[in-house]
């Protein structure tokens, strides 16, 4: 993660899942703040399996992002879809609306997630072990120093 990008698109999935924990938990202590989860089981194995992929998300993994992709594409994706018709029909809540509008950004930043680790040139764990600031001295012949007989081949301590 060397990018600004990159390092608010996780900024910004860090906050879009405290966002989630909080309408999880303001649902269950029965407090109405305006936003209902989808289906409230599933929220909260959303937000376990979430949490793992943020962390593999900073390791820049592919699966984590694909995970992450995968599982708010199908969760929020749905929804979005099914809400839709309400919209086109003039028949929406406020509720409804505020949902719709956190399943586009929900989708959305599942796309952006897995964009931005899939363009990410540096990753870690994925290196071929080359260091361009560093192989064109040690890995090419022509600067190695030669030895002669006359070379000192001992290696002198002090103490």
């Amino acid at each position: 993660m060397k990018s600004i990008t990159s390092y608010l698109i996780t900024f910004f999935v860090i906050l879009f899942w405290l966002f989630r924990v909080a309408v999880a938990l303001t649902t269950s202590l029965n407090v109405d703040i305006g936003i209902q989860p989808i289906n409230l089981t599933i929220e909260i194995a959303l937000l376990f399996v979430t949490l793992l992929a943020i962390v593999l998300i900073i390791k820049r993994n592919i699966i984590g992002a694909l995970i992450y992709f995968g599982s708010y594409t199908l969760y929020f994706g749905a929804s979005a879809i099914s809400q839709i018709g309400y919209l086109f029909n003039g028949t929406i809540s406020m509720t409804e609306g505020l949902n719709l509008i956190i399943a586009f950004v929900a989708v959305i930043l599942s796309i952006m997630v897995l964009l931005d680790v899939l363009l990410d040139k540096v990753r870690v764990g994925s290196s071929s072990g080359k260091n361009k600031k560093t192989d064109w001295f040690y890995k090419n012949e022509q600067f190695d120093r030669k030895l002669d007989e006359r070379a000192d081949k001992n290696n002198y301590r002090t103490m």
